[in-house]
């Protein structure tokens, strides 16, 4: 459970060659705990304190505080937006914010009010079409929206659109997903449980008013701002973003049949990027190592010798059901061994990284193993052609970028009734068609239900 502590107060910070992680969370028995949030709203940042004599502040309380930073936005110039220099390459942000605290030291006191808030809260003024079935245009926008109101830094940025949808995005550095997903989750559940309002008291009390953060800034900030926004927008319009519900069917129907849903979407994956691109694809699913103190994750490869063989069997017409049905199952097995095997400490990829770190940390010769094409080729070193992950079994969602040009991203999660998934590819590569993969992983999902109950006959 250690990662909770790192979801609130939390930030990265630049450095020229290397970042740094600044947490400035506390708990009663360690001392001060910062009160404050942050809100990002046109390209100005405001701070107040959700603590006042002691208690939480009310919900009517902070409708007040919201509204004065929404209306003041809106009603007057927008600000510069600083907070796009965090979307920027790691060491051109490292260098744009030593000029920054350099032309006034008033600049490094707003910065680290930013960095040391419980989180960003941030207004953005798009409305996202969004359905049970269609998640795509929300999921967009939470990943690739608006630059000058995301602190890309923060351990956790929650966000609002004019229509009322929330979602959040966060650095990754500081925790894994399943902390983001708890939060939300209990978020939405605290919502239902309230029905959606406030049953206390509608009192204001004398709060003081949020503070604006105003930074120094001259034509250089200026000019790094805007060719920050310029190189995020440029790369934000080469991602194709796909986010759809499976509604056929989904968890209980698969454990009905004895197979494991995670297993299931993977190797469904698998089929899938075989049938598009006939080959198999390299393949990181995340393995949760939870079990240890301070563990955090594995690389589970779903790519497997049996997957492939499954896949082969499936596009061979002279293959019979029941061989098909026996290489799927064979490849279940095997996926689901490995996948308890890196969850308990028996994987190999978080070991070699290891390795390779301190070699280099040591100016030792690097391995020839890392230098090995193979390695790259089998995803080593971070070249996986898809980076996967579940998200869980509650009703929260995510998305991630593909981990290489000509790759795939693929996030999904698990429901009694349906699967939900998002896949994300580059537009620039004209290999690679998102929409095309999750297509064909629906169909794989009803192929491998159809092969079981027809094998079963």
């Amino acid at each position: 459970m250690n990662q909770f502590r790192m979801l609130f107060s939390t930030c990265k910070v630049p450095g020229i060659s290397r970042d740094s992680i600044m947490s400035y969370f506390r708990t009663e028995s360690e001392g001060h705990s910062p009160s404050h949030i942050a809100v990002l709203c046109r390209g100005r940042v405001f701070v107040f304190d959700v603590i006042h004599e002691g208690c939480l502040i009310t919900p009517p309380e902070l409708l007040r505080q919201l509204t004065y930073i929404y209306e003041k936005c809106h009603g007057e110039p927008d600000g510069p937006g600083i907070a796009a220099l965090t979307s920027e390459e790691r060491t051109q942000w490292a260098k744009a914010r030593e000029y920054l605290i350099g032309l006034d030291p008033e600049n490094l006191t707003s910065l680290e009010k930013i960095q040391s808030s419980l989180l960003v809260y941030s207004i953005e003024d798009s409305s996202p079409h969004v359905t049970p079935e269609d998640y795509t245009q929300v999921t967009a926008m939470l990943l690739i929206g608006d630059p000058t109101v995301r602190w890309g830094d923060k351990s956790y940025n929650l966000i609002s659109f004019s229509n009322g949808v929330f979602g959040c995005n966060c650095d990754h550095a500081p925790f894994d997903a399943m902390v983001m997903v708890n939060i939300s989750y209990y978020v939405d559940e605290k919502i239902l449980e309230n029905e959606g309002r406030w049953k206390g008291s509608e009192k204001v009390r004398d709060i003081p008013l949020p503070e604006e953060l105003v930074f120094t800034v001259d034509e250089k900030v200026l000019s790094d701002i805007n060719q920050a926004k310029a190189q995020y927008l440029k790369q934000a319009s080469d991602l194709q973003i796909v986010s759809y519900a499976f509604t056929s069917f989904g968890k209980k129907l698969t454990k009905k049949m004895m197979l494991h849903p995670d297993t299931f979407i993977q190797l469904a994956l698998q089929l899938a990027y075989y049938r598009l691109h006939g080959r198999p694809g390299c393949c990181y699913e995340t393995a949760m190592t939870r079990y240890f103190y301070h563990g955090r994750t594995e690389t589970m490869r779903s790519c497997t010798v049996e997957a492939v063989s499954w896949c082969q069997t499936m596009q061979d017409s002279s293959t019979s059901l029941l061989e098909r049905q026996e290489k799927m199952l064979q490849a279940f097995a095997k996926h689901n061994k490995m996948m308890k095997d890196c969850s308990t400490g028996k994987g190999f990829d978080r070991h070699l990284l290891g390795l390779l770190l301190i070699a280099k940390e040591e100016g030792l010769p690097v391995p020839e193993l890392f230098t090995d094409p193979l390695f790259s080729k089998s995803g080593g070193g971070g070249n996986f052609v898809l980076s996967t992950s579940l998200i869980g079994y509650l009703r929260v969602h995510g998305v991630v970028v593909p981990m290489v040009h000509n790759g795939y991203g693929f996030f999904y999660q698990i429901r009694d009734d349906r699967f939900v998934v998002s896949c994300t590819a580059w537009k620039s590569c004209p290999e690679t068609d998102a929409e095309k993969l999750v297509q064909l992983i629906f169909v794989a999902f009803h192929d491998m239900i159809q092969l079981m109950n027809t094998a079963h006959l």
